[in-house]
């Protein structure tokens, strides 16, 4: 048996859902077949090279984690939040750039959120403040749960750079 053959027969199931993760999440993927993620039918490359999609496989296992929240790399949180007094929001919300603070109210603020992770879009929607738009928060019932988020954005950015960085040679 040749070396590839002996690598592909490695190969198991869940690695394809993580290729295909992983695919997903490029940055030069998702520009080069907007059109037809547009009409849901996008095209998924593939590549002969194992060792190139077992990478990639494990850059989208390592996304999913990450995404589902159940990564060990999300247990130091880049964010902090900080201040004393009353955890409640009302309409406060306010992103300061030049610190990198989200203030919730004058009190209490999440430390940490860079321009580029606040300003973050995933389906037209800007992640951390769609947060608490959506759920129309009154109060911060768990700062730990929003600074594990920035965490994860963090992470997802910097493992999407090295996914688009090796991602060329199967996309032309």
């Amino acid at each position: 048996m040749d070396k590839l053959s002996n690598l592909w027969s490695q190969f198991q199931p869940e690695q394809l859902f993580y290729y295909v993760y992983a695919i997903l999440h490029s940055n030069q993927y998702r520009e080069r077949f907007a059109q037809y993620l547009r009409m849901d039918f996008p095209r998924i490359p593939f590549t002969d090279d194992y060792e190139l999609f077992n990478l990639l496989a494990g850059y989208g296992k390592e996304l999913a984690d990450i995404h589902l929240l159940k990564s060990p790399r999300l247990n130091t949180p880049i964010a902090r939040y900080q201040g004393g007094g009353f955890n409640g929001m009302g309409e406060f919300n306010q992103y300061d750039e030049d610190k990198s603070v989200l203030q919730i109210n004058p009190d209490k603020h999440f430390e940490g959120i860079s321009p580029v992770l606040w300003n973050y879009h995933i389906g037209g929607y800007q992640v951390l403040h769609k947060y608490f738009k959506d759920r129309k928060v009154k109060s911060i019932a768990d700062p730990i749960h929003y600074c594990r988020m920035v965490t994860a954005l963090t992470i997802s950015i910097d493992l999407q750079a090295r996914i688009d960085q090796i991602i060329g040679t199967i996309i032309q």
